[in-house]
Parts: C-alpha cells; sequence; structure tokens
C-alpha cells in the first residue's frame, strides 16, 4: 500500500498487510519512517516518534490525526487517586488511529452517553494537523465541558478549524467526578499536590506532553492556546491561577466558564460524604477500601454524593477568582465570553425536561435560596408578572446574576492583561446537538422558551461538536467562518484581529466594550450576499440589567 500527497509529503510504502493491522513494524521499517516534520512544518509520514515511542495516525481530507495517544499512565488500582504518572515507553509502532476510552462517568443525554463508562485507563490526547500547517504552527489544547462529570476529548471533531485556520488542534481526556476531584486528608498525607485535583494535573500532564512532544507534529511549544468550554473554561481560569502550570501555554480562552474553586473545606466535606456513600467510611483503611471499589459503585455512590473540585496542594493553592482579582496568576493574553441567554439550557434541564415546569412557588423558593437578604429586590426587579411563565422570569434572573460576574472577571482579567471579551448572540441559532436532537422528538423541547442562545450553542460555530453538523443557514455559516478567523489570530498571536474582519477592542472596565457575535438577516431573495453582522458594542450591561446586580449589597 502506498500514499502520496500533492504536499510533498513523503509517501510510505508498506509491504504487509498483516503486520499493518497489529499496528507494528519491523526494526528496519520502522527506522526508515520520518518521524519528524517536514521542511513545511507538517509531519513526514503519518509516524511519529513521541518521547515515549512511535505512533501512527490516519490521513483525513485535509487534515491528519492521531487519536488515542496516551499522555499519562493507566490511573487505575494502587495508582486510583494519584498524580498522573509518566506512561511506560514502548517498542515498535502503536496505531494511533482511534479514540481512547472515555474517562468513567455516568450516562448523559449526549449522543453517545446512553450508557454507564466505567474505564478508567482513559489518559489521552488527540492531535489534529491540517495538510496547510506552517512551521511551528500555533497549538490550541481543548479541554471538554460536562461539570466535571461528563464528557471526553472526542466529542469535540475540529476538521473546519484546523483547514481554515493552519493551526494544530490537541483534545483531552481527564479524569472526572469522584475519580477526578476527591479530596482527602488521607489523600494530603499521600501527596500534598494532588488531593480536590487529579483532573486538573491531568490537564497540566498533557500540556507537558505537548511541550515535550508537539513539535514533532509541526506545532510550536512556546505558542500553546490553552481553551475550553463550561467546566472546561473554569479549568483554563484554574490553569491561569496554577503556579505549576506556568510556562505550559502563551494564551488561554474561556468560553461560558468561571473562575471559582470551593474551599477545601467545603471539597473535604463532600468527598466525606461520598466516602460513607460508597460504604468505605467504617473501613480501617479508608483508601484501599476505596481503591478496591469497582468503578460502578464509585459512580453509582457519586449520583448521591458529588465531589467537585477544591482549593488544595502545590498546585491550586488559592482560589482562581481572589488569583485574578489580585493579579497573582500566569499571565497571558485571554479571550473569554459567554451566549446571551447561558441559563436557559439550564432550566429547560432541571425542570421542564423532567417533566415539572417551574411553578410560581418554586420560583420564590429558588430566588429566596439563592440571593438570600437580596431576594425581595430580586423578586421586585423580575416580577412574574413581567414573564410568560415562572421559568422565564427564572432564567432572565439567572442570566442576569451571571452576566454579572462574568463582567466582573472581565474587568478583573484586563487590569493585568490583554483582555478580549465577547458574547455570542445568535438568537436564532439552532441549538446545539442533544438539544437539537432532542427538539426533533418533544414537543416540549421546541416549544420551550430559551431565550437566545443558550450554553453550548456557540461550540458548532467553531467545529462540530459532538460530531454532528448543525442546519445553518449561510448568514450563520457566514459567522461561523469568523468566529473561526477571530480564533484562529488570538492562538496565533494573542489578538483576534485580522483583516476582513469587524475591529475587535481589548475590554476596559471605562468603555464596558465588548464583541457581539451573531449574523446578519439575509434575505434569500435580496441582492446582498450572506454576513456576519458581529460588532463592538457596550450595550452588554443594559440588555442584562446589570445596573441592579451591581447595586445589591455583596
Amino acid at each position: 500500500m502506498s500514499r502520496t500527497r500533492p504536499s510533498n509529503r513523503v509517501a510510505v510504502a508498506f509491504a504487509s498487510a498483516g503486520v499493518l493491522g497489529l499496528g507494528l513494524l519491523s526494526p528496519v521499517a520502522s527506522d526508515a519512517l520520518k518521524s519528524g516534520p517536514d521542511a513545511a512544518g507538517r509531519p513526514a509520514s503519518l509516524v511519529v516518534r513521541t518521547a515515549a515511542g512511535k505512533v501512527r495516525g490516519d490521513s483525513r481530507t485535509g487534515y491528519d490525526e492521531w487519536l488515542g495517544i496516551s499522555y499519562a499512565a493507566d490511573p487505575t488500582g494502587a495508582d486510583r487517586w494519584k498524580s498522573p504518572q509518566p506512561v511506560a515507553k514502548w517498542s515498535g509502532v502503536r496505531n494511533a488511529t482511534a479514540f481512547a476510552n472515555r474517562c468513567a462517568q455516568n450516562t448523559g443525554w449526549d449522543p453517545g452517553y446512553e450508557k454507564t463508562i466505567t474505564s478508567e485507563d482513559c489518559l489521552a490526547l488527540n492531535v489534529y494537523v491540517p495538510d496547510g500547517a506552517k512551521a511551528d504552527a500555533p497549538v490550541v489544547v481543548w479541554i471538554h465541558g460536562g461539570g466535571n462529570t461528563g464528557g471526553a476529548g472526542q466529542d469535540t471533531d475540529p476538521r473546519k478549524f484546523v483547514q481554515q485556520t493552519g493551526a494544530i488542534i490537541v483534545t483531552v481526556n481527564y479524569r472526572l467526578g469522584a475519580l477526578g476531584f476527591l479530596n482527602l486528608p488521607e489523600l494530603r498525607a499521600e501527596s500534598g499536590n494532588g488531593p480536590g485535583n487529579y483532573g486538573l494535573l491531568d490537564q497540566q500532564a498533557a500540556l507537558r506532553w505537548v511541550h515535550t512532544n508537539i513539535a514533532r507534529f509541526g506545532g510550536s511549544p512556546k505558542n500553546v492556546t490553552i481553551a475550553g468550554q463550561s467546566a472546561g473554561g473554569s479549568a483554563v481560569c484554574d490553569e491561569l491561577a496554577s503556579p505549576t502550570a506556568k510556562g505550559l501555554f502563551a494564551h488561554a480562552v474561556i468560553v461560558s466558564g468561571g473562575c471559582n474553586l470551593q474551599t477545601t473545606a467545603a471539597g473535604q466535606a463532600q468527598s466525606t460524604a461520598f466516602v460513607k456513600t460508597v460504604g468505605c467510611d467504617t473501613a480501617s483503611d479508608v483508601l484501599t477500601c476505596l481503591r478496591a471499589k469497582p468503578a460502578a459503585e464509585l459512580l453509582a455512590a457519586q449520583k448521591k454524593s458529588g465531589v467537585s473540585p477544591s482549593v488544595g496542594g502545590t498546585a491550586f493553592p488559592v482560589n482562581p477568582g481572589t488569583a485574578v482579582q489580585t493579579g497573582n496568576f500566569n499571565r497571558v493574553p485571554v479571550m473569554l465570553g459567554q451566549t446571551n441567554s447561558e441559563r436557559g439550557l439550564f432550566t429547560f434541564q432541571n425542570y421542564d425536561y423532567l417533566g415539572t415546569p417551574m411553578t410560581a412557588a418554586v420560583y420564590e423558593q429558588q430566588v429566596r435560596a439563592t440571593y438570600g437578604a437580596n431576594a425581595d429586590k430580586v423578586l421586585a426587579e423580575y416580577p412574574l408578572s413581567a414573564y410568560g411563565t415562572p421559568g422565564e422570569a427564572w432564567t432572565a434572573v439567572q442570566n442576569g446574576s451571571t452576566s454579572y460576574t462574568r463582567q466582573q472577571l472581565f474587568g478583573s482579567l484586563s487590569r493585568y492583561v490583554p483582555t478580549y471579551a465577547y458574547e455570542f448572540a445568535e438568537s436564532d441559532t439552532p441549538h446545539f446537538t442533544s438539544i437539537h436532537l432532542l427538539q426533533q422528538k418533544s414537543e416540549t423541547a421546541r416549544d420551550f422558551p430559551f431565550g437566545g442562545a443558550i450554553h453550548v450553542d456557540d461550540l458548532g460555530y467553531i467545529w462540530e461538536y459532538l460530531g454532528q453538523t448543525l442546519p445553518y443557514d449561510d448568514d450563520q455559516l457566514e459567522l461561523s467562518h469568523q468566529m473561526i478567523s477571530y480564533w484562529g489570530h488570538f492562538a496565533d498571536d494573542g489578538n483576534p484581529n485580522g483583516s476582513r474582519t469587524p475591529d475587535w477592542p481589548k475590554y476596559s472596565i471605562d468603555t464596558g466594550k465588548l464583541m457581539s457575535l451573531k449574523a446578519c438577516d439575509t434575505a434569500p431573495s435580496g441582492n446582498r450576499a450572506p454576513a456576519a453582522c458581529s460588532k463592538a458594542t457596550d450595550g452588554f450591561a443594559a440588555e442584562h440589567d446589570l445596573g441592579f446586580w451591581a447595586s445589591l449589597p455583596s
């Protein structure tokens, strides 16, 4: 079998289909393969030598991919709840043509997550290199979302991003839930580095793998952008605040994520409750008991006693919210933002999706539970009489308070680093894959008033989320092209601006200007071509009633 490329890549012939099927080559054939980048910066063949051994990727239209590369050892047995350990070196050539196991997690509504996943041998990453990659190409390391309890690197298909920008994309698996974030005194006694943050330490291990190996794929270890959405976006802020992540990335992108870790005490309280639920609280050796439990039992206990990341250890010694307020963080350019109805998804998910739409009584209960001493003011500012349903009122309240918190983050970061803020305001967008598919079957989902672009809706404009192409109209496709241009420029030099895109100003507390990302509404029968209608605006505060939220006592 032979492969030739018009881009002057070296063609490699393999004599034995049987050898290929095993993913192995003879020593002579293996040594004959070039494993470094060619003159243009791309790998000269599909076999690349990493620090641990050689891997063989696969060729796609417009790009090559290497899937399921282990960046750390199997974190099971005695290594369960330990910092990620080095992967053992191997001889010969390993196939990197299929995704690794997803990390252990309970079921979810996303396609592919219909069954419980119990695999723990999952610490792997995926590398995507476009045909048009230049030498020392910029690298984007993507951290998936999923509430720190679900998801995997393979959820992101970056093919349109790599082909348009020429950047290299790396997607990452990391430990989740109780397996990723347990914080116990017994674990602290074993190691002062890890308790509460094993999943975050996995991300750092992946970044170190990139630093060591990405040049072999044509990427620049000096020009790495770390990016993530939702829980992945929050993880980016966690890494900004981590002293042990210093120097591992040059730019950061936070998509619909915050900057906050719960306290060590809160993390330990959660973890203690989890230990009791799983039945190890009376064991003479708690860690031995926990490490002997099958993953299925741990996941079942996690449904009743969830565990979230918390401050702790030498890697995450302070709350990232405090770090960004005081300037005590890894100072790199940051791009960050949100959708214009972030909380519409959660109103639907927590109420109508479960068949229990929010009532007036529940609305008041939620406001009082969430806003405490300020609840009467919130209820007066957002009266039920102003909305079609209690759920719509609750979405408006949550959108307001969330947007205020995000505006504060914009301001904190902008005091110290170039900060580019945005809001994805394409309210007519098809919703992200899981909701879009649900709407095909459910009248409740079709008729629900989400209030605009919801959490996750913007991801499909950057890459194919969950491998699905959504039915965007031509104006929205133009917006997608524009957003990818902004992201590509930011990955290149920490500034999203380039030719043929509206100017995106740095965020300033004085002006409050951010980029509003939206598509035009071009008439199909008109004389104008489809287009994006994004622009810099100072209307974010008024749109989300931020003056009211700023007036409340903290």
